[in-house]
């Protein structure tokens, strides 16, 4: 048997016994397994959470080693349609292994999907007439028949795991990927969920890191000292793939022996373009009170200036506890803002750099109130949501009162709107109606800008208490008086007022907000 040449290959574990960091998921997942070896779990799969590199599918695998069952293998970033999973994975799910053991009774064949959330799309399913011509690649004509992209994928790997007679292991980056970013997002989980386990993976700790260097060195047959494979751990964010492959490319310079100052010349001579998960990346971030520090972990988070920005922005209002903090905060990310559109503008492709540093020092510096408890940063539901979670009316009504286009009033009104009206601590407050009331929104359209579910009990008497106030706000409208000032009009009088008059002084068709 050649020897294999990449080292992340040679060395990955292939028993339980080799595997390091992240024990108490481990334990989950062998205890899954051991279900499986007894009957059938309860729930068929597991998915598995974690950036890259953290061991997630090693982990599978070396315990299926140990069990003595075999591995069906997908990485659902290179086939992701229906044709190419039902061949690769729902077929063996749903039948025994080719390689099956007779008399063993307990084997199982593992399917092992990796990179899950690289399948794009809703959960629109394919014709089985087609899935099937085209696992065969051609129809009853002799015609090619491929299916594009990632056709049906999503629908067929529901199937997988609602459907599977053998134990399914999923494996992602980020579990949002999955679900999808559409406003459909919530019910692609649900209809997951009842079939899977979800185990999010941490990154591997320093301790796991120095055990594994040392394993991979001696079994190279490599001299090396403690000071070296420290230095090799603080270079690395808690990625063992990483890991490995760096002592691979330190190996092929080396005199058998690695020291410390290699490892210090590599890292100065090229670092890894390594990145955080935004919700690490954010809690190490707003902890940051130096600007430098805030900068380089600004570089690390998995998102680009342009989402960065919204990020901050919605987590600061939370987070902070100082209005003057929040304030501060807001002017920098304007700037940022503005500089971002500097690429488009005028072609100035450095803005785009400037303005994630200027997002990152706005989650750190302006707060003067450092944080020792836990922080609970928050996903941007405009973001979740892309923009449609807010309902047409809202935009219809808000685009007639301002006087701008639907797009500017549901991406850069509304987030506004919202902020103010969705509980919070330092801004928001759901009960305070005035702004909708002028603004002529309906109380379910309030209770939405909040963010509140139509079905709790909480938002059915808010939307009540609203109600109760807009009925006093019309009832004193209807009140004769001399001369009607403009904040006691409504929203529609006001506009009919100065599309009439032609003697405002305003421009034709300029129309203001307050």
């Amino acid at each position: 048997m050649p020897e294999v040449s990449d080292w992340t290959e040679r060395h990955r574990p292939t028993s339980e016994r080799h595997l390091e960091g992240n024990e108490v998921q481990r334990r989950k997942i062998r205890a899954w397994l051991d279900d499986w070896q007894n009957g059938t779990p309860r729930r068929k799969s597991i998915l598995l959470v974690g950036p890259p590199g953290v061991g997630k599918t090693s982990v599978a695998r070396a315990i299926a080693q140990d069990l003595g069952w075999n591995v069906i293998e997908l990485n659902a970033s290179d086939a992701r349609n229906a044709a190419a999973i039902r061949k690769a994975a729902t077929q063996g799910s749903t039948h025994r292994s080719l390689f099956h053991d007779p008399n063993a009774k307990k084997q199982r064949t593992l399917i092992l999907l990796d990179e899950v959330d690289h399948i794009s799309g809703g959960l629109r399913a394919v014709s089985q007439d087609r899935i099937e011509k085209a696992m065969q690649g051609q129809d009853d004509a002799g015609r090619d028949v491929t299916l594009s992209g990632d056709s049906g994928g999503k629908a067929e790997l529901l199937n997988l795991v609602a459907n599977t007679k053998q134990p399914v292991i999923l494996a992602c980056n980020e579990v949002m990927g999955l679900w999808g970013k559409s406003s459909s997002w919530r019910s692609t989980r649900d209809r997951f969920k009842p079939h899977m386990e979800i185990i999010t993976f941490e990154r591997a700790s320093n301790e796991a890191l120095r055990r594994i260097a040392k394993r991979v060195l001696r079994e190279e047959g490599l001299d090396f000292d403690d000071a070296a494979v420290q230095a090799m751990v603080d270079s690395n964010p808690g990625d063992l793939r990483a890991l490995v492959r760096d002592l691979q490319v330190l190996a092929s310079t080396a005199d058998g022996s690695i020291t410390k100052a290699m490892v210090e010349n590599q890292a100065e001579s090229g670092r890894r373009d390594s990145t955080l998960e935004v919700f690490p990346g954010l809690d190490a971030l707003y902890r940051s009170n130096e600007a430098e520090q805030a900068v380089a972990l600004g570089r690390l988070i998995d998102k680009p200036p342009s989402e960065l920005i919204n990020w901050v922005h919605w987590n600061n209002a939370s987070l902070f506890p100082e209005k003057e903090s929040i304030a501060r905060a807001n002017q920098t990310l304007s700037v940022a803002a503005k500089m971002l559109m500097g690429q488009y503008q005028n072609t100035a492709h450095r803005s785009w750099y400037w303005s994630g540093q200027l997002a990152s020092l706005s989650a750190s510096v302006p707060n003067k109130v450092p944080f020792r408890d836990r922080i609970y940063s928050s996903y941007p539901s405009f973001l979740r949501r892309q923009a449609s979670w807010v309902r047409p009316a809202i935009v219809d009504r808000l685009t007639q009162f301002s006087g701008s286009s639907k797009a500017a009033a549901r991406d850069e009104l509304m987030p506004l709107l919202a902020a103010m009206v969705r509980d919070a601590p330092n801004i928001g407050d759901a009960s305070e109606f005035g702004l909708s009331i002028r603004l002529g929104f309906s109380g379910e359209e309030h209770a939405s800008m909040a963010g509140m579910p139509p079905s709790r009990r909480s938002t059915k008497d808010l939307i009540k208490a609203y109600n109760v106030e807009l009925e006093a706000f019309l009832d004193a409208q209807e009140q004769p008086t001399e001369q009607p000032t403009i904040d006691e009009r409504t929203p529609m009088d006001a506009i009919e007022t100065e599309e009439n008059d032609e003697d405002s002084g305003s421009p034709p068709g300029q129309m203001k907000l307050f």
